[in-house]
């Protein structure tokens, strides 16, 4: 690396092997320990987000990672801290051009954090009233009908299902429906 890169404390991403993030992120807090390298390598952050998965007709919140294979690390960029970083077990790089890392903007960084801060997982609802939906999970799984209400806030939808001949109102995770 040689050259002295952008002066300062900044982010940088990292690429790992996929699944072997919270392991680099270990590897690299006992590094910075046993080489005594606070003063240039500050803070280790594996970006994660709470979602919600509908499993067995259950709502179920799970975190998950949003930049899979990446860890991002404040720190100062200079032959030592590189090196420490570059040779973490685990770690296949630096995202940048060459051997020069690229440093994250406030801006993506403040975004990331923000993402991660958000408690209630958001509700991204798609579906309005009067379209056509195949129910996909729960006890009317396979059946098919129209929507009547959307309520954003619960994340639900009231369906209006045909049974027997006689429509039915069922009121679903919007998790459980699809448009068709």
């Amino acid at each position: 690396m040689s050259k002295q890169i952008e002066q300062g404390r900044h982010w940088y991403s990292i690429h790992t092997y996929s699944g072997y993030e919270e392991n680099v992120a270990e590897n690299l807090r006992q590094r910075i320990e046993s080489m005594d390298i606070h003063n240039k390598i500050f803070n280790i952050l594996i970006p994660v987000e709470k979602r919600i998965k509908i499993r067995g007709g259950r709502r179920k919140i799970i975190t998950e990672k949003m930049f899979p294979g990446y860890v991002l690390v404040e720190m100062i960029v200079d032959d030592d801290s590189w090196y420490v970083v570059r040779n973490t077990p685990g770690v296949t790089g630096f995202i940048g051009s060459g051997t020069i890392p690229s440093s994250l903007s406030e801006e993506e960084v403040k975004n990331v954090q923000k993402r991660m801060g958000v408690e209630e997982p958001k509700y991204k609802i798609d579906i309005s009233i009067n379209d056509p939906v195949k129910i996909i999970d729960g006890p009317f799984k396979n059946f098919e009908g129209k929507i009547s209400a959307v309520d954003e806030e619960r994340g639900k939808v009231k369906v209006l299902i045909s049974i027997f001949g006689r429509e039915t109102p069922a009121e679903l995770d919007f998790l459980q429906v699809k448009k068709v």
